[in-house]
């Protein structure tokens, strides 16, 4: 009991007696005090049960398009709940914390350098989407970004202002930094702030509609992060980055977020990918705010250049940079590099470190940019007179005569990459992609580095060590997050290339498809781990008996953090609704392309 005499936590107490098998209801209302001659008369909680019922059932059938099936609309349904019910209040106020509760013991000395001491100005006091509000139940970052892009259709206005508040001055750090978790602020997770910001700001509104104030308003703040990214994790000002485990905890050979056993630098091909991905997608965004009507802004075309050129130049580093950069020849693969005094070693695991360059895609339409006349003439200036840097990356080749692309790989290295992905053997699963090719069930790669050795092997369920994340394991298993990325880039892919490229899907099948089908064949296994089979058992319930046999627990769906890689079966934290509720956004779209193809 607060002795002061008020709060926000009461418990009625009360003492019945019931007979074997009785049950007894009790209905409460929580009202204002100004309600009270309103609720004395009385209230009819089954008929404003009712009642909420049907406003449901009006609301999501506005927001789903109408060729979901009933299987679809329960998972569609269940993954926009997990999301509303992920929403907590959070308040965490650093100084607050560090000084300690007034009325408490002081805390030890040790707490002023200790964990977030740095974060001095974080002051949280907000409603915010959580990964998982049993397991997880604080905020993260990258999480959180990906957990928009469903939220956009479901509460546009709620998805923006999330976005926007991470980037306020209570939250990011004055050198630019965006707080990554509470047990580590000062974690780096990957730059994908941006890329929500874009999605939300196309998917909350129509066409004509469109929130730019909101648009503007983060790309100001993006830039303040931009710059901290370029100035901290470039170490040695090459365009090659770095950042750590970077959200994808043991993903490689030892801690990345830990100095290299034996010394060097590592050099990371998803650091990398991952800037050139911020880059084109801040140009992207500089690019809409440059021209509002028959209205052209320059200094937006000033800011779509400068990301322009940023974005050519970390390409250029990743293809050629010491002859080709992190790209491996033989192999035909990306790979993070240890670089020595004497030597530069890539590390050759097939893991999502090396898909993760196929995101950082871009298609511009030429009648958009020609329309802006600042940015086309430094466009055109750079393409004629730095030659050098387009040597034989696609960001300059031109399909259809109205659309350039912009993209890490060149058309040979994309379709080389992708053999691995779309190969049953390799990175393809029943259900998805997996985050370390199966290649290395049989083939682990071993490195050895300061007097120990270093093994990366498959494994498709949890993990079998304690290393880095424990647990949250990226060595085999599917993960909806960049899953999502990859899908995503296929699609832009595809807007350029069109029917001119065709890949075999799956690998050895003698089926080719097009880069938008090959797209739509991947969402589909991820949507299979949700709806039941013939017998009513879903994939990710991994065999458990009552979630298809039990009436009262057929129909419910759990949305795991991850996915056994070879069976489906969901793992991690059981509520992880935020980042798998991506699979929404999958099942509805598969749904309107199926309309479109009727």
């Amino acid at each position: 009991m607060n002795l002061k005499g008020y709060g926000t936590k009461a418990a009625p107490h009360y003492a019945l007696e019931l007979a074997a098998g009785e049950t007894k209801t009790f209905c409460f209302r929580l009202f204002a005090e100004s309600e009270a001659e309103t609720v004395k008369g009385g209230v009819s909680f089954d008929a404003i049960f009712a009642q909420r019922a049907r406003e449901t059932d009006e609301f999501y059938d506005a927001i789903n398009p109408p060729q979901l099936t009933p299987a679809e609309r329960t998972v569609v349904r269940q993954g926009y709940a997990g999301l509303l019910w992920s929403k907590q209040f959070y308040h965490y106020v650093l100084q607050d914390w560090l000084n300690g509760d007034p009325h408490s013991p002081t805390p030890p000395a040790s707490r002023q350098q200790g964990r977030n001491a740095e974060w001095t100005h974080m002051y949280a006091r907000d409603i915010i989407s959580m990964p998982d509000k049993w397991e997880y139940p604080w905020f993260a970052a990258w999480d959180l970004a990906f957990h928009m892009i469903p939220f956009a259709r479901l509460d546009g206005k709620f998805a923006k202002d999330q976005l926007s508040l991470f980037l306020r001055e209570w939250y990011m750090h004055p050198n630019g930094q965006i707080p990554a978790y509470e047990f580590a602020f000062g974690d780096v997770n990957p730059p994908v702030h941006a890329w929500a910001a874009w999605r939300v700001y196309k998917i909350a509104d129509k066409p004509g509609q469109r929130d730019r104030q909101f648009l503007e308003s983060v790309f100001q703040k993006l830039l303040i992060n931009f710059t901290w990214w370029v100035n901290r994790k470039d170490s040695q000002g090459k365009n090659l980055f770095s950042g750590g485990f970077l959200g994808l905890d043991n993903i490689g050979v030892f801690d990345r977020s830990k100095p290299l056993p034996g010394g060097g630098t590592l050099q990371q091909a998803d650091g990398t990918a991952w800037m050139a991905f911020y880059s084109a997608t801040m140009l992207s965004i500089a690019l809409e705010l440059a021209k509002d009507g028959n209205k052209i802004n320059t200094a937006y075309e000033d800011m779509a250049s400068k990301f322009f050129e940023h974005f050519v130049q970390i390409t250029d580093a990743m293809n050629t940079l010491g002859g080709t950069g992190l790209w491996n020849e033989e192999d035909g693969f990306y790979y993070d590099q240890v670089q020595t005094d004497h030597q530069v070693i890539p590390l050759r695991t097939r893991s999502l470190v090396g898909l993760l360059p196929l995101i950082a895609v871009e298609v511009l339409d030429d009648n958009h940019i020609k329309s802006l006349p600042g940015f086309y003439k430094r466009f055109t200036w750079f393409l004629n007179n730095r030659k050098d840097l387009s040597r034989h990356i696609s960001y300059c080749e031109t399909m259809r005569g109205a659309r350039r692309l912009l993209a890490i790989p060149s058309r040979d290295r994309l379709e080389r990459v992708l053999r691995y992905l779309l190969d049953e053997s390799e990175f393809l699963a029943p259900y998805g992609i997996r985050a370390l090719s199966k290649f290395h069930h049989e083939h682990p790669f071993v490195f050895n580095a300061g007097g120990e050795e270093h093994r990366v092997d498959y494994q498709p369920g949890e993990s079998t060590t304690g290393l880095f994340g424990g647990n949250s394991n990226w060595r085999g298993p599917i993960w909806f997050p960049v899953n999502y990325l990859i899908i995503e880039a296929l699609e832009r892919y595809h807007h350029f290339y069109g029917d001119s490229l065709k890949v075999e899907c799956p690998r050895g099948s003698g089926v080719w498809l097009t880069l938008d089908l090959v797209a739509q064949e991947i969402s589909r296994r991820h949507t299979t781990l949700f709806l039941p089979d013939a017998k009513g058992r879903r994939p990710s319930h991994g065999g458990e008996r009552r979630f298809h046999e039990d009436p009262h627990w057929r129909d419910l769906i759990l949305f795991h953090e991850y996915f056994h890689a070879d069976t489906g079966k969901g793992l991690g934290a059981t509520h992880q609704t935020g980042w798998t509720a991506l699979v929404v956004r999958m099942i509805k779209d598969l749904a309107r392309k199926r309309r479109q193809t009727a």
